[in-house]
């Protein structure tokens, strides 16, 4: 089953250790992935296209609306998880409550953080982590034209 990708903590901690002690490069990168689109989908495949294993890290529903607004999200955190996890390239999702992904990245210490070009590799939450472990901090370039808020500006419109 798709679900069983979704992980706590405690177990996601377990799986990426039992990865990297296998030699598996683990990528780790995260997002509110609301309405899921092109955008999404290129830029998850080029990420786990940076390693073995693809750790997706997904805001929660509160984390979600303090940081798009109140009408955020679209989708609840359990559907945008089942959705994310549906994905091939996707080997594991963790929800994370907080504004940032910073706990989640202490914790499983990622091989790759990556994050889209519009951040710079050095202003990303967790690359000192990364970086102090022997990681690496990777950009990659969005598809352009597709965010959801565009999607939902669009809806609005018709």
């Amino acid at each position: 089953m798709t679900s069983d990708k979704i992980k706590s903590l405690s177990e996601a901690t377990v799986q990426v250790k039992a990865w990297k002690n296998a030699g598996q490069k683990v990528v780790f990168t995260n997002g509110c992935f609301d309405l899921l689109h092109l955008g999404h989908v290129d830029y998850l495949e080029n990420a786990k296209n940076l390693g073995d294993k693809l750790v997706v890290g997904l805001n929660t529903d509160n984390s979600v609306s303090r940081f798009k607004g109140p009408e955020r999200p679209l989708q609840d955190q359990n559907s945008r998880a089942r959705v994310m996890a549906a994905l091939q390239f996707v080997d594991l999702v963790i929800f994370f409550d907080e504004d940032t992904p910073l706990h989640l990245i202490s914790e499983l210490v990622p091989n790759v953080l990556v994050k889209g070009s519009d951040y710079l590799a050095e202003n990303i939450v967790g690359a000192d982590v990364v970086k102090k472990n022997g990681g690496v901090v990777k950009t990659i370039d969005f598809v352009p034209g597709y965010s959801t808020t565009r999607i939902v500006e669009k809806i609005k419109r018709t």
